[in-house]
């Protein structure tokens, strides 16, 4: 490595007409690595899949396309049955992940049968039972073997696009920002630059080639996770080298994480089990911050007093918050459109919002209130609910304001940067626009910059020293991978096996989205400064692993065949009958297509 280094520093020649070409091959390749990515997760069908029939009164056979489905007259229920004695939302059948199912009555006024007994809290429902809501009979139906055969198979056709050639892609960006960075420290370079993103690069193929042999496909959103981190590691290198191996244990803990939640996600019994502890830690997680606080023990920055040091080490326990605020809000299943359970998720916001604001973070809270309004929405529906929350959320940021006046002040400077260019966040953000605006479409390469000498470049001007190393292109690149995230999130939701899936994975989303909206619009006087990071890509080992947390969310809603690790695999003799009944049926279907 120190030969490397001193090699590289030693041709002053070399170094700079490496420096001049690199820094338009940087976003040729991003765009190689992340349209290819981009277009597989955009264009890529999320098919419904059917779970069971259910046969209603009319003979008409509806398809069961949810692992939770809701049963009544209103109009956004899963199956509706228009009949004046069945209610707005009537009962819930729901399916486990042995293929059992069982009926809810959701307070309805007609009441729920199975079987001509009623159901008192929770009944299991066996295929070939009639389910009754208020008198109007209905049947559960099991899929046939050719069914199921027909709904792999159609699964099996939704192949994502092969990862390797953006690995390749991805491996050789990696090389070149890390040769580029030994080039900018000159001959002060660390042998530790190169090891670092040597074993970045090592990471991300051991993950790659481990899921493949585990039969796992579809790796789009971890190809989009690792870019940005490789990002975040150039950023942290230009602002704070010694940092920079620490940031990378970071990505690693991120990694391990976001797979051990993916697989702790499989199973939605032991999701509902825990949701409780969830709850518990994310306010424990935001009150022992605030009790520290109080007393003094607690690292304040840029007015927020929301870190903590255990052993030398800075953590910021909000952002890790977010991930089991999230998981105790999705947690909802059976108890779907109870108001009491959306009672209960409401004292777990007003706790996290209060801890937060009294630790002075209003960014996080402004976060942790935009979740929370998706989450009351895909759980209650109401608009009218939302309204009266969003009417509460500005009688409380009146009233904090009136408790704390100086929070006035973090935002007295919006849209007046350049009155104030000399103090402040006026100074922060007008460097920081002129060094984005120095940066021009390509930037002027890793290392190169200056904004880095301003405080916070790293993390809550991120988008700055983006646009002034990396370019305007590499930078809005950056936001599209996050949009990207989000918009496929939505489009999976449609064929979402459980309602936990896809509350989690929009929540998630939209904190990510939220979240770089403020970070990128705040850098540039948009939006008022509120100190939070970009996903993935600002320094920050705490808000990296959060990142990564929020992505097996995401992740999970992947339905497409093998692309998720939250979805059990099934048994390689499940795959040889399913392949057979596959291959019996293929040519029915292939004439049946041509016939339509």
């Amino acid at each position: 490595m120190e030969l490397l280094t001193g090699w590289l520093t030693g041709n002053q020649l070399l170094c700079a007409w490496f420096t001049s070409i690199v820094r338009f091959v940087f976003p040729v390749l991003a765009l190689l690595i992340l349209i290819r990515t981009i277009r597989s997760l955009l264009t890529v069908p999320c098919l419904p899949e059917v779970w069971a029939y259910l046969t209603l009164p009319n003979g008409a056979n509806q398809p069961l396309t949810h692992w939770e489905n809701i049963l009544g007259r209103g109009g956004s229920c899963d199956v509706v049955l228009n009949y004046p004695v069945v209610s707005r939302q009537h009962a819930a059948l729901i399916r486990r992940e042995d293929d059992t199912w069982t009926a809810y009555d959701l307070d309805s006024k007609g009441g729920v049968t199975v079987n001509g007994k009623p159901v008192e809290g929770a009944t299991p429902v066996k295929y070939g039972d009639v389910v009754a809501l208020g008198g109007v009979e209905t049947v559960l139906l099991p899929l046939s073997p050719e069914e199921k055969a027909k709904r792999r198979h159609s699964r099996r056709q939704s192949r994502p696009v092969s990862p390797w050639l953006g690995l390749i892609l991805l491996t050789v960006f990696q090389v070149l920002t890390a040769i580029q960075l030994i080039i900018s420290e000159g001959t002060e370079a660390s042998p530790m630059i190169p090891f670092t993103f040597l074993c970045l690069t090592g990471v991300m193929w051991l993950y790659f080639l481990l899921l493949r042999a585990l039969r796992r496909v579809g790796f789009e959103m971890e190809t989009i996770a690792f870019f940005l981190s490789t990002l975040s590691l150039s950023i942290t290198c230009s602002s704070n080298t010694d940092a920079l191996f620490k940031q990378f244990i970071c990505v690693v803990l991120g990694l391990l994480l976001f797979l051990l939640l993916g697989v702790f996600l499989r199973q939605l019994d032991r999701v509902q089990k825990i949701r409780w502890l969830m709850a518990g830690a994310a306010m424990g997680l935001l009150g022992l911050t605030l009790v520290l606080a109080q007393v003094g023990l607690t690292e304040s920055k840029y007015g927020a007093a929301n870190w903590l040091t255990i052993a030398g080490v800075s953590i910021q326990p909000s952002e890790l918050a977010k991930i089991c605020y999230i998981f105790a809000g999705a947690a909802t299943l059976e108890r779907l459109f109870h108001k009491r359970n959306l009672g209960l998720f409401f004292v777990l916001t007003g706790v996290s919002l209060g801890c937060l604001a009294l630790m002075s973070d209003f960014g996080t809270a402004a976060i942790f209130f935009i979740t929370f309004l998706v989450i009351a929405y895909l759980r209650s529906g109401d608009w009218a609910t939302l309204a009266l929350i969003c009417g509460g959320g500005v009688f409380a940021v009146l009233t904090m304001l009136s408790v704390k006046p100086d929070c006035l002040g973090r935002v007295a400077p919006w849209r007046q940067a350049w009155q104030s260019a000399s103090v402040g966040s006026g100074y922060q953000r007008t460097r920081t626009m002129s060094a984005a605006a120095s940066g021009g479409l390509v930037g002027v390469g890793p290392g190169e910059g200056w904004l880095h000498r301003v405080a916070a470049a790293d993390t809550d001007l991120v988008f700055g020293m983006l646009c002034e190393e990396w370019g305007l292109i590499i930078a809005m690149l950056a936001v599209l991978s996050i949009v990207t995230l989000a918009v496929f999130a939505v489009r999976a939701c449609r064929a979402g096996r459980s309602t936990f899936y896809i509350i989690a994975a929009c929540a998630a989303t939209s904190m990510m989205v939220f979240q770089t909206c403020l970070n990128v619009f705040g850098a540039v006087d948009i939006l008022p400064l509120t100190g939070v990071t970009f996903p993935f890509v600002s320094n920050g080992g705490t808000a990296m692993m959060a990142s990564w947390g929020l992505l097996a969310y995401l992740k999970a809603t992947d339905t497409r065949q093998n692309a998720s690790f939250a979805i059990r695999l099934p048994s390689r003799k499940e795959d040889r009958s399913n392949a057979q009944l596959a291959m019996k049926y293929q040519d029915e279907w292939e004439d049946g297509y041509e016939e339509d």
